[in-house]
Order: C-alpha cells, then structure tokens, then sequence
C-alpha cells in the first residue's frame, strides 16, 4: 500500500481525494491546502490528517507519493521539492508555465528515478487509444495532416473568467496553457510531436489578461502538417469537446470522446475493418474500472500512477517528459504570436534566426521518449 500525500482540494483534487481512498493500492493519509475551511472539512468528513505546510506534511506524513492538483503556478515548486524528498508525483495539467521549468522537473525525475506523471486523461480515453494505436500499426498508410481541437464554454462574458486562477496569465495560463495544451498532448500521443511551430495566434473573446482562442500550425519532419483550433468561449457546447482527425494515404480517422471513425479507400483494409467507414464506440473500447468518478479515464490515470509508483510504468501515461514536450509547444505559439511569423530574407535565402534552435528543441524533446 503506497502512502499518498494530496496536495489542494478544489475540483481536482477532490476528484483525486475519492479515487486514491478507493484504490486497492493507494492510501491518502495526508492532505494538504492554504484553506483552513477546506481543510476542516476534509479532517471532519475523511479522518485523514491535514496540513497549511507542504514542507511539514512531507516532514511528518512518511508518504511514498504526492499527488498535486494547485494552480499552475505553483506546480513547480511543489513537484521539486517532493522529488528532492525522493517521493514520486503526480501533477495535474500543464506540468508548469515555462518550457525550462518542465524540463529540470523531467531531468530531475529521471536522474532520481522516481515515478512521475501529469494528468493529461485524454490518454486514458478508449477512442483516442484506438486511434494511436491505428495510426502507429499504419491502418491509413503515411499520416500526413493531423487536426486538433477543443471547444467548450470556459469564459462567457466580459472577463468572466478573471476572478479564477485558470484565466490570469501568472497563475494558469488562459485558453493557451489551460486548454489548448490538452489538445497538443493528445496530438503528440496520436502522431507524435511536431518537429517545428510554424505558426501561432491568440484571440480575445471576453478576457484582458489571457486568450480565449488558440490557432497554430505546426510542421513535422515527414512532411506532415498538423492544424490546433482551441476556444473555451463557445457557448454552443455543453462542456470541452475534444477531437482528433488524422489524415494518411489509405483513409483517415475522425475521434472524439464518444466515437473512433475510420475511413479506408477503395482497396484497402486492416485487421477486420474494410474499405469504406468503419465505427468503433467508447463503450466496446474503454476498460472498465473498480471506481468510477466523472470518466473511467480519470480513473485508469491514477491506476497507472499506482503501477508507476510499483515500478510498473504504463507507456501511455503522460510523464514530465512529454508534459515538457507539450509545454515547449505552448510557449512556441506564444512567441510566434508575439513575434509573427520568421520569414527568411527573400534576398538571400538565409534561414530565419531561431528556426534551427527551435527545431533542435523539438528534435531533443522527441528524443527522449
């Protein structure tokens, strides 16, 4: 039984409270928040023991693990100290706000060995696992155009979304680093990540401090194109909506969180699925699980931190190196929307400065999986 310390009880984490006290192989015996009244009802309602002090819970609480559901801005001191007191962490979504912060975290991890992961569920999701592994075997031939996107009402009127944390650029991000970052991860699961951002933009619907939109196109070293579309300010949906559509030689895949559609031409086929449209549903394609709260997927993720900590990594699981990855992208469409497009000197062919160093990045980030 691993001994989990929880860091932050606001909708995540309480979600992450009752799935590790259901686990078979997880107990939560520390819990740890700046809310003196969340931590009273916490102590009342649970029993486990509560703590203002991040340090002073790892001091007394002899975990084995943390799990960290706080602001982004906070993610990197939290995660660093715990792997610095040899505990494995488990981080919600983005893994932190800069590209340098994710990678020291990752390099620390690794050098420590200890288990880490970031709370991008996507990967846990049937159809979108289906859909890795379709592209991966080569059902539709040579991909060569990748499409992501996110949709959802997150911000729905002026500055609506400045009194939380997930809408203030020093503590989440915006529409960029709270949303758009879940579709590049997921874009990076399915086709692997890009070898350059050609492109970035941001767009303000209703916010001043951070975007509500995200469009980027980015390139890959096959040749592949990959197009993001993200806005967390559109009414029209209920809640996220997330897609996937991958594009190859022999047909293509549509995936959202209900369905996997694949299309084979005329001629072809893989495995049992024929030429023409063939559907799979998340109910014949998502394992089921011991404890359900909101999604199996938010269940298998902490399943697999449970064998991380065992030693058992899932391969699918998002880790500090691929959050990194997923990160370095995010600040690469912030940039290019700062900046604009690098054009090269039509005068003398040279290329753009900076391109090398951002495609070197990339190519060490990919390198490391």
């Amino acid at each position: 039984m691993h001994r989990i310390g929880l860091v932050g009880v606001g909708k995540m984490g309480l979600s992450h409270l009752a799935l590790v006290r259901a686990h078979p192989e997880l107990d939560c015996v520390a819990v740890c928040d700046s809310q003196a009244f969340m931590l009273a009802g916490v102590r009342s309602q649970v029993g486990v023991d509560t703590y203002k002090s991040f340090d002073t819970m790892i001091e007394e609480a002899n975990l084995d693990a943390v799990i960290i559901s706080t602001p982004t801005s906070s993610h990197f001191n939290l995660a660093k100290t715990a792997l610095e007191n040899d505990l494995s962490v488990f981080v919600e979504k983005p893994l932190t706000l800069t590209t340098a912060q994710s990678r020291e975290l990752a390099e620390l991890a690794e050098r420590k060995g200890l288990a880490n992961q970031v709370g991008y569920h996507n990967r846990f999701i049937g159809t979108f696992r289906e859909t890795a592994r379709l592209v991966e075997a080569g059902a539709i031939g040579r991909v060569h155009h990748i499409d992501g996107r996110a949709f959802g009402q997150v911000v729905t009127k002026a500055d609506g979304g400045g009194r939380t944390w997930r809408a203030k650029k020093t503590e989440g991000g915006g529409c960029l680093h709270d949303y758009a970052c879940h579709v590049i991860d997921l874009m990076n699961f399915v086709a692997g990540p890009p070898d350059e951002v050609v492109s970035g933009r941001l767009g303000q619907v209703h916010s001043t401090d951070v975007e509500d939109s995200v469009y980027a196109l980015f390139g890959y070293s096959d040749g592949a194109v990959g197009t993001l579309e993200t806005n967390w300010s559109d009414e029209s949906y209920r809640k996220m909506s997330t897609s996937v559509t991958i594009y190859g030689t022999h047909g293509k895949i549509f995936a959202d969180r209900q369905e996997c559609r694949l299309y084979l031409k005329p001629g072809h086929s893989f495995e049992k699925f024929e030429d023409g449209w063939n559907i799979r549903y998340i109910t014949e394609l998502q394992e089921p699980v011991d404890f359900y709260i909101r999604g199996e997927e938010y269940s298998s993720q902490i399943d697999a931190f449970a064998a991380a900590i065992g030693g058992n990594p899932s391969p699918q699981a998002g880790t500090f190196t691929t959050a990194a990855q997923a990160d370095h992208i995010v600040e690469e469409i912030a940039r290019l929307h700062e900046t604009g497009p690098i054009v090269a000197d039509p005068t003398t062919q040279a290329e753009p400065a900076g391109t090398k160093a951002s495609k070197g990045i990339f190519r060490k980030l990919k390198d490391r999986v």
